[in-house]
């Protein structure tokens, strides 16, 4: 079966042949129901583009490929997936792009993805592939709709939304990226009043905050969901209105600021500001609201903008002094943050102190800081003592937060409160290519959802699927579509138009890969049971915020169901790095997109993918160089021709090993810190340093005198998660019969990895002047010696006082001298 070569190594050849036999022994489709040792091996599944797979995606694919094959030779009986992400606003745009139909193109751009995807090599179970697109599949999303809905997570409600006009849909809070469209940086995000379908996902907010905890999760990822969930700790204060008997709530988490509020702002959109405008105020009133509305949110809120407002001519009585206070609308107030209503204290918030300047009202400081300047200049926004805010003058400001709060609770007049920046989650979409969100409505029933076995509510094959600036979703344009009777009463009624967010296609996609080709249920318990959570998931950090936080809130409602286990979906998530090419990100914004076909052509599989792997740390990325990619190349050529050179045929089939022999001691001791060290680096996914370790241990290889099996079983035992292709056939060189993924990973022998001797860092002021080699772990007073009688050494002290040294044992030694 070895490639006839002559010791040429031909990869199109051997990758191809090793393909035909994977797929022939269902090497890589472990059985859902009798796998012992079960291991879930997950990356993100990808947008299925116009343009192909690009080594972008490769990068990551690659980086959760080597740890499945290191678990699977671990004994693991690994799963790893892969499917399509093909609904949603890209596909849509490519689709617009091309004139095509989406459900033509986008099954044709599908099966260019899989091509490309089987080349590589990778180890995907392609019996249970998904895709979004497919009616099997989206039924069972319109029927977690329905799950959702029954238990009061699904909710319609006319509310200020976020719309793109060139998306021409709306957007959820998490795809606005500081009041841009995240699809279309340079697009302002509006705001429109619309009914919408929103998911309660704020019930969870504290649930999902308190898991990053523990959850074991790259520290980027979590630090963003923290930032986004944005826990605030404060209270809820209300202001009495002058001349009636209605209050107005504040949400302040400074209530030991209270005394220096000299006045209240409302957002132009809050609903009580008709009933407040003075009578001669109305028209200007009138007007502002009409110029915040066309101002874009970024604005609004954008640092150093000069404040502007008009006063409604009431009044509230600030509850800690009983004085009244004017209240005035701001754009720098929105609706949607907080009760959409501030005190505001200008002396210890800038953007407060920045309209009070203006408008020239009072700037009251109520806690003194050190250095703080008279008159103020600016606000302070430090801690202190409270100053003008008797009965706590002189307490510490953040004692008196607690003391005023509760002093405040005693008169009804407030309560400590804790509110997030996450919005609930607004799911609907505008647009035609999604799965139809499964509701009903009738004018004698209300909103009735789909039963369950008229799933799914199939997307119709509509020739007019544009969508337009109206907001009216292009579904309500087909009658044959919308038109239906109420499950209910049976009269006549209205299918919901929307399609659902992309995002929700994704938020379950997990559970459905080892329940493909179940038509009865979306997933079986008991599978599920065995096979979730995830136990790797490696994907890209800019989800961090989007697909990662809507699927653990999914998974968390569908624990509370009864419908899953566990309380997160993956118990481990890795984000990758990202590809850099002429120092921008790889992208197909940018057009500095490279697709792995003419390098697979070129180079081979094996090649391309241990050098992405080679580019830099797997989870910062690398920048990605043509020039790069031979020395890679180069290397896998000598493996080949080294194992070629050293297994001779003998006549009974049988292999014999070349200048065999005892190895010698630093390359046993080589050979076991190398298997140590990419053992230790592949847990990490520090697969590049793997990789330069590799490397180091053939040059070492090459140049013993003697060689025996186990040097050489070991070294293709490491190459099998990056190289795949090309161990198998060393492996098949060194007589074995058994693809090389059912041996076992090497195991290191600690004592022999242990050198006797340390190499010791000698540097005199923090540079480098020279080192030595002592025995491991030998004595302090000793090393010092040494070092003092290095020849480098003594020039560089000569004439000096040795002020310290340092000793950082086995390592350094630093001289500081003077």
């Amino acid at each position: 079966m070895t490639a006839k070569s002559e010791n040429k190594y031909d990869p199109a050849a051997i990758e191809k042949k090793w393909h035909k036999i994977w797929d022939e022994q269902r090497l890589f489709a472990p059985d859902h129901k009798t796998a012992k040792k079960p291991f879930y091996n997950l990356v993100m599944f990808p947008y299925p583009s116009g343009e192909g797979l690009h080594v972008g995606n490769c990068f990551a694919f690659i980086g959760g490929d080597i740890y499945g094959r290191y678990q699977l030779m671990n004994g693991y009986d690994v799963f790893e997936p892969m499917g399509f992400d093909a609904f949603g606003i890209h596909s849509e745009n490519f689709a617009i792009k091309k004139k095509t139909h989406p459900m033509k193109l986008i099954p044709s751009n599908i099966k260019n993805f899989r091509r490309q995807l089987k080349q590589l090599g990778f180890m995907f179970d392609w019996d249970h592939e998904v895709q979004t697109i497919d009616p099997d599949y989206y039924r069972w999303t319109q029927w977690v709709f329905l799950q959702l809905h029954k238990a009061g997570l699904a909710y319609r409600d006319k509310a200020p939304v976020n719309w793109c006009p060139e998306c021409q849909t709306v957007l959820s809070n998490e795809q606005v990226i500081s009041g841009m469209c995240e699809r279309h940086p340079e697009t302002a995000v509006e705001r429109r009043d619309t009914e919408q379908w929103f998911f309660r996902i704020t019930d969870y907010a504290q649930r999902l905050l308190d898991n990053l905890e523990w959850i074991d999760w790259s520290d980027i990822t979590k630090t963003a969901q923290r930032n986004w969930i944005g826990r605030s700790e404060g209270a809820d204060i209300e202001f009495q209105l002058e001349g009636c008997d209605k209050r107005i709530c504040v949400f302040t988490t400074r209530p030991d600021t209270l005394f220096g509020a000299t006045y209240m702002v409302l957002a132009p959109e809050h609903p009580i500001v008709d009933e407040l405008t003075a009578p001669a105020q109305r028209e200007a009133v009138k007007r502002y609201r009409e110029e915040a509305s066309r101002k874009k949110e970024i604005d609004r809120l954008a640092a150093g903008q000069e404040k502007t407002g008009v006063s409604l001519g009431a009044h509230a009585i600030n509850p800690i002094t009983n004085k009244p206070i004017p209240i005035w609308i701001s754009d720098y107030v929105l609706m949607d943050y907080g009760t959409g209503a501030i005190m505001a204290v200008p002396a210890h918030d800038q953007r407060d102190f920045e309209f009070a300047t203006v408008f020239k009202l009072p700037i009251v400081q109520v806690i003194d800081g050190p250095d703080v300047k008279q008159p103020l200049e600016e606000a302070y926004t430090g801690d202190g003592k409270m100053i003008n805010s008797a009965p706590y003058d002189g307490m510490d400001c953040r004692e008196v937060m607690k003391k005023i709060t509760a002093d405040l609770e005693a008169k009804g007049l407030a309560r400590s409160q804790v509110q997030y920046r996450l919005r609930d989650w607004c799911i609907s979409r505008q647009r035609y290519w999604g799965p139809p969100i499964p509701m009903i409505h009738c004018e004698k029933c209300g909103i009735v959802p789909v039963p369950q076995e008229d799933l799914p509510v199939r997307l119709p094959e509509a020739d007019n699927f544009m969508p337009d600036a109206s907001g009216r979703p292009p579904l309500a344009r087909f009658e044959e579509f919308y038109k239906t009777t109420c499950p209910k009463c049976g009269k006549e009624a209205r299918r919901d138009t929307d399609v659902n967010d992309t995002f929700l296609d994704s938020a379950w996609y997990f559970l459905r890969y080892p329940n493909t080709g179940n038509d009865k249920v979306a997933w079986d318990p008991e599978i599920t049971r065995k096979w979730l959570p995830v136990d790797m998931y490696i994907g890209g950090n800019e989800h961090a915020v989007l697909h990662l936080m809507y699927t653990r809130f999914i998974y968390m409602a569908f624990k509370d169901m009864g419908l899953v286990e566990g309380q997160e979906p993956f118990k481990k998530f890795r984000a990758h790095g990202l590809l850099i090419k002429e120092g921008n990100k790889m992208s197909k914004s940018r057009g500095n997109i490279v697709t792995p076909d003419d390098y697979v052509e070129r180079y081979g599989a094996d090649t391309l993918r241990m050098y992405l792997m080679f580019l830099g740390p797997f989870q910062e990325g690398g920048d990605f160089r043509d020039t790069g990619i031979n020395g890679v190349r180069r290397f896998l050529e000598r493996s080949y021709r080294f194992f070629a050179e050293h297994c001779e045929r003998s006549k009974d089939n049988g292999v014999r090993m070349k200048n065999e022999g005892e190895l010698a001691k630093p390359l046993l001791t080589k050979i076991h810190q190398t298997i140590r060290k990419v053992t230790q680096d592949i847990e990490n996914l520090s697969y590049n340093t793997a990789i330069a370790a590799m490397m180091e241990l053939f040059n070492e290889l090459k140049a013993a005198e003697k060689i025996n099996r186990w040097t050489l079983e070991s070294f293709a035992l490491m190459l099998t998660p990056f190289t795949p292709h090309l161990a198998e056939e060393l492996w098949e060189l060194l007589g074995h019969s058994e693809t090389i993924h059912r041996a076992t990973w090497p195991e290191y022998d600690q004592a022999l990895a242990t050198t006797d001797t340390v190499d010791i860092a000698i540097q005199i002021n923090g540079k480098l002047r020279g080192t030595i080699q002592v025995a491991r772990d030998t004595n302090r007073e000793v090393v010092e010696s040494a070092c003092m009688e290095h020849e480098k050494v003594k020039q560089h002290i000569e004439g000096k006082t040795i002020r310290k040294v340092i000793y950082i044992p086995n390592k350094i030694v630093n001289i500081v001298a003077t």
